[in-house]
């Protein structure tokens, strides 16, 4: 048999630790889980566990976030048209998921009942979250823009209010599910987040006029993104306490300006799974739900390494980063870094 790489070692010790832990959880709960005992499970030592995630809420990250992201996407029978019917099957594949009343405290719906308080207990992962939450919105609500114009049935304009406030219900729903089992009624759910598409939330998005906003400086550089990387248009890498700003850079660009929105985060051992276990919430959700014409002009994507980030001239990443670049032709052609960046390099597309 052919030896392994070390990378490759690595890559199984990985997958065995979260195979290991995912046993754990379930059988134990967050709560009284030991790292010792994943280690057992898993046939390795207490230092390998360490070596792949720093502390035990990351693993259940990792855990909670493969999970979720392994889950199969069955589109919805019929194609939604309009942001009602997109916003009722949204609700529906989100109740899907969520624990019955008839399941035990060791049923796999009930894997993520501790993962909000884990959230609440720390402002390092608090403010990400709080962030991550308003780009779900974003994703959402640009999907149901999207229908909207296309049906001129419906009205159109900023529907980012209408998504914060089904993914409000739908939060909402999940941790009472958790907590009062029985007590939600899903097609109650269904319902309610349908209605939400004709509410008037008086929404509209202003673009920011600030005297300490950066502005985009012309340069010439070479554009050479690792493999799978954007070809063009607006890339924006971003901390995890800066994802707000990634509206900008959609609103502003013109029409059809491929956009990219790089995530970092100064500790991505823990907050790169939570990234990924918060967008994949929706992501799922969204995928199921909404015909592929209306899916958001964004592109999203988790740059652990940093690798994308120092192809667009930014070798050191913080969660604070905003920075900006457009490209074209191979070329880095506009660049900005700081506070309004990324509507900076995107008003340089225009």
């Amino acid at each position: 048999m052919a030896r392994l790489s070390r990378a490759e070692a690595q890559s199984r010790n990985r997958e065995k630790v979260l195979a290991a832990a995912h046993a754990e959880f379930l059988s134990r709960g967050y709560r009284a889980a030991k790292i010792d005992s994943i280690a057992e499970r898993a046939e390795l030592t207490r230092g390998a566990v360490y070596s792949n995630f720093p502390g035990k809420r990351a693993l259940y990250f990792a855990v909670l976030a493969a999970a979720l992201m392994s889950e199969p996407l069955d589109p919805a029978p019929t194609a939604s048209t309009t942001p009602r019917e997109a916003l009722a099957a949204f609700a529906r594949a989100w109740c899907a998921r969520l624990p019955l009343f008839t399941d035990d405290d060791r049923s796999p719906a009930r894997l993520g009942a501790d993962l909000l308080p884990e959230i609440l207990a720390d402002e390092g992962t608090r403010r990400p979250y709080a962030q991550l939450m308003r780009l779900n919105a974003l994703l959402l609500g640009l999907a149901l823009e999207n229908l909207a114009f296309a049906n001129l049935r419906t009205r159109t304009g900023r529907m980012v209010r209408v998504a914060e406030t089904a993914l409000t219900t739908l939060h909402g729903a999940s941790q009472l599910a958790a907590a009062a089992p029985g007590f939600v009624e899903p097609f109650d759910v269904v319902r309610a987040c349908a209605q939400l598409a004709d509410l008037d939330l008086d929404d509209a998005w202003l673009p920011p006029h600030l005297p300490y906003a950066v502005r985009a400086r012309p340069v010439d550089e070479r554009w050479a993104p690792p493999p799978g990387g954007p070809a063009g248009g607006v890339v924006a890498v971003v901390g995890l306490q800066r994802l707000a700003s990634i509206e900008e850079a959609v609103r502003t660009a013109p029409a059809g300006t491929e956009i990219t929105a790089v995530l970092v985060s100064g500790d991505p051992a823990e907050l790169s799974a939570l990234a990924r276990l918060a967008l994949a919430e929706v992501g799922n959700c969204l995928r199921v739900a909404f015909p592929p014409t209306a899916w958001p002009r964004l592109a999203v994507v988790h740059d652990d390494g940093g690798v994308l980030a120092a192809a667009a001239g930014v070798p050191s990443v913080s969660d604070a980063t905003e920075s900006a670049v457009l490209v074209r032709d191979g070329r880095i052609v506009a660049r900005a870094e700081g506070f309004g960046a990324c509507h900076a390099a995107a008003s340089a597309a225009a």
